[in-house]
């Protein structure tokens, strides 16, 4: 949240942040509707970002974008299996992750 601040890109509207800690959580945020991203931890325990990712896409008739934080650039095969529609790596590059973000919620 602070590598994104309120306002990545003038062209984008304030982003405002919904924090959860499990995946039922996020699952009941996601499927009431609203979010408009949803960043998950691909290194989470005990339920991984990754198979959050996958069974948001495989559950939600209408799932937002999702970008994954995975543990290394090589795990970038992961989130393909999942599904995400970005990825970032760790260590975060905090304009790396800025300019996924923009991408994923730039207007079409």
């Amino acid at each position: 949240m602070s590598a994104l601040g309120t306002r990545p890109h003038p062209d984008l509207p304030r982003l405002t942040y919904l924090e959860v800690a499990t995946a039922p959580v996020a699952l009941e945020h996601l499927d009431a509707g609203g979010v408009d991203l949803a960043i998950l931890d691909g290194e989470a325990t005990p339920t991984g970002g990754l198979g959050l990712a996958k069974q948001l896409r495989d559950e939600l008739g209408r799932c937002p974008p999702v970008l994954v934080l995975i543990g290394r650039a090589d795990d970038r095969w992961l989130a393909d299996w999942s599904r995400a529609d970005a990825s970032v790596p760790h260590p975060i590059d905090p304009l790396r992750l800025r300019d996924a973000v923009n991408g994923l919620l730039a207007p079409a």
